[in-house]
């Protein structure tokens, strides 16, 4: 099981963001206290489902890359007299 954790830097950013939140669109100020625990209470039980969708889209971006690499990276075998040959043709017709 996966623990989502923020960095110091993030979050006291997340902190701050949560009490401008409640300082604006609710207009009822909320504490630091208050707005960490809220934090923690989204980073446990809403954030494993955001991380979820995230790991599904990396994963599924990643097998559409994989399945594509046929076609981007397939490089056609024994070419070299198919090249020969048309230069050979194309200096005949200059």
């Amino acid at each position: 099981m996966v623990t989502i954790e923020l960095s110091k830097e993030k979050r006291a950013e997340a902190i701050a963001s949560i009490k401008k939140y409640f300082e604006e669109e609710i207009r009822e100020p909320i504490g630091d206290l208050r707005a960490a625990l809220l934090l923690d209470f989204f980073l446990e039980d809403i954030g494993p489902a955001i991380y979820n969708q995230a790991i599904g889209d990396a994963q599924a971006r990643m097998q559409q890359r994989v399945a594509d690499l046929d076609g981007e990276l397939y490089a056609d075998e024994f070419q070299y007299w198919v090249r020969q040959a048309a230069r050979k043709k194309g200096k005949k017709q200059g």
